[in-house]
């Protein structure tokens, strides 16, 4: 896709987060299966359900904006759940593993962080206001889900993962 205007960046841009939600809803449940910690496994499930939440937004914008989103594949999500996966394949489950994923989800926040912060912006520029508030909301989100993962390392899966090394 040739991206000659800031609209087109927007949907390049809208098209590869949609991508990496769709990816990251399938990989949830594994990391919630996984999760020894019971906080930890509960705060993969939850974001499951948010991230569900966040894809029937992104349709939303679809439908307000009237745009098409591209079929891509989003290689930084892809990439950032193969590390995930690695993890799972070489830690032995425990509390190192959960330090492990923690770590992982983290990586993945931040990516969405910066994307949906990206997307407003240029929401904001090109005039799709109505779906500002809408990639706001999920912006939040994500910052939210991104402390609290950095509380459940901080107050319990370091110092456990720490007690078990």
């Amino acid at each position: 896709m040739t991206r000659k205007t800031l609209e087109d960046l927007f949907v390049h841009s809208l098209s590869d987060i949609y991508s990496a939600e769709k990816q990251l809803a399938k990989a949830l449940g594994k990391l919630a299966r996984t999760a020894q910690n019971e906080a930890l496994s509960e705060a993969f499930q939850s974001h499951l359900e948010e991230t569900q939440g966040q894809i029937e937004r992104i349709d939303q914008i679809v439908e307000t904006c009237a745009i098409k989103l591209k079929r891509m594949k989003c290689a930084a999500m892809e990439g950032l759940i193969e590390e995930a996966n690695e993890l799972i394949e070489e830690i032995p489950k425990g509390p190192v593993l959960d330090a492990g994923l923690i770590g992982a989800a983290q990586k993945v926040e931040h990516y969405e962080i910066a994307s949906y912060g990206t997307l407003a912006a240029l929401a904001k520029e090109i005039g799709f206001h109505e779906a500002v508030p809408l990639i706001v909301s999920t912006l939040d989100e994500e910052k939210a889900t991104d402390a609290k993962l950095t509380r459940l390392a901080e107050q319990s899966a370091n110092r456990e993962a720490s007690a078990a090394s």
